[in-house]
């Protein structure tokens, strides 16, 4: 199997997004990086569980972290019998797929599939934790290969020579629109907004453009209306969380502010992904709100008097209008149009 992330930044080779090995999965720390390379170790899926809570792993690295974590599940009931294996790997699916409420439809997706592979294992008297670990490395193949065509097709939306503002860190589009650009011989300039409260746009997504060679620069998230007046900004693009199809779209919190400003001097907004064909509108999207105590400080360091009270709201929703194209491994549609990409079926993508 060719694997899929060559060319790819530190950031999204496989080893370094969730990796299972003897007994224990390996999640690069996003909390400190780039600061510092650190991973988390889990001996046990539920500690995966927690560390997707904790944003340990954020944005699509929890779909990998999942799939090596029902890998981790099988190698600690090994010693069960079987009734009892397919009763804690049932259980492992479960709890897995339920580790943050947005993206739980995408988290089922692969922890159900991984699940089905792993109890037809057991019944030819396989080993459980090889079915996990070879769907978890073949998803991650396919999702980059499937998220390169993405790419692609936004590539080819924008010119060369644009500037382009991103939110929040994409996780694999961010690589495969540096691959696209490679290939096309495209230079942009990159400018990414910072995304409060974790800092992924400052600390991850910029990591990944820099690293490749862009011209990156990052702002505040107060900055965006400026840079935006100031004509210092040609697009705007997003991945999203959810797409539903009616076109309603649920990314980092933060993102429909700035579609809006960029509506309001006619940058066009693109957003990237693969729509959910099982969220029909927008009143299937559950929006994640998290600890307000994570708005109260940075990298542990309280930022407030005790008393000031906070709200965290993970996302928020985007509303069709705002959207200028929607740009999937099928090609770019209009948010009102989704129902076109749903007639071409559906594809294995997580």
């Amino acid at each position: 199997m060719k694997r899929q992330d060559e060319g790819m930044p530190f950031l999204l080779n496989f080893e370094n997004v969730a990796w299972y090995e003897d007994g224990q999965v390996r999640i690069l720390d996003r909390r400190i990086f780039p600061m510092e390379k650190k991973f988390v170790y889990c001996t046990d899926y539920r500690e995966i569980i927690k560390a997707i809570q904790d944003m340990v792993t954020q944005s699509a690295g929890p779909y990998t972290a999942v799939g090596m974590g029902m890998a981790l599940a099988a190698y600690q009931c090994q010693d069960l019998n079987k009734e009892e294996q397919i009763e804690f790997l049932t259980n492992a699916s479960k709890e897995l797929g339920n580790a943050r409420p947005t993206t739980a439809n995408r988290y089922f997706a692969i922890t159900e599939r991984t699940l089905a592979k792993q109890l037809d294992a057991l019944e030819k008297g396989d080993s459980a934790i090889d079915a996990a670990f070879e769907d978890a490395l073949d998803s991650l193949n396919r999702r980059y290969a499937t998220m390169q065509k993405v790419g692609d097709y936004l590539v080819d939306q924008i010119p060369d020579n644009s500037s382009i503002l991103t939110q929040c860190y994409g996780e694999t589009i961010i690589g495969a629109i540096i691959r696209a650009a490679r290939a096309n011989n495209k230079t942009f300039k990159i400018y990414n907004a910072e995304t409060r409260p974790f800092m992924q746009g400052a600390r991850l997504t910029s990591s990944c453009f820099q690293e490749a060679g862009f011209d990156t620069t990052v702002v505040t998230d107060n900055m965006i209306n400026f840079i935006l007046e100031n004509g210092d900004v040609d697009f705007y693009t997003s991945a999203a969380d959810t797409i539903a199809m009616d076109g309603h779209i649920a990314n980092k919190i933060g993102t429909k502010q700035i579609a809006i400003l960029a509506n309001r001097v006619g940058v066009p907004y693109f957003v990237t992904g693969i729509p959910d064909q099982d969220k029909k509108n927008r009143d299937a999207i559950k929006i994640e709100y998290r600890d307000p105590k994570q708005v109260l400080e940075f990298a542990g360091i309280k930022t407030t008097l005790d008393g000031v009270k906070a709200i965290y709201p993970s996302f928020d929703i985007t509303s069709p209008e705002l959207i200028g194209a929607i740009v999937t491994d099928r090609g770019v549609f209009s948010p009102y149009s989704l129902g076109d990409y749903e007639k071409l079926g559906g594809e294995s993508f997580y």
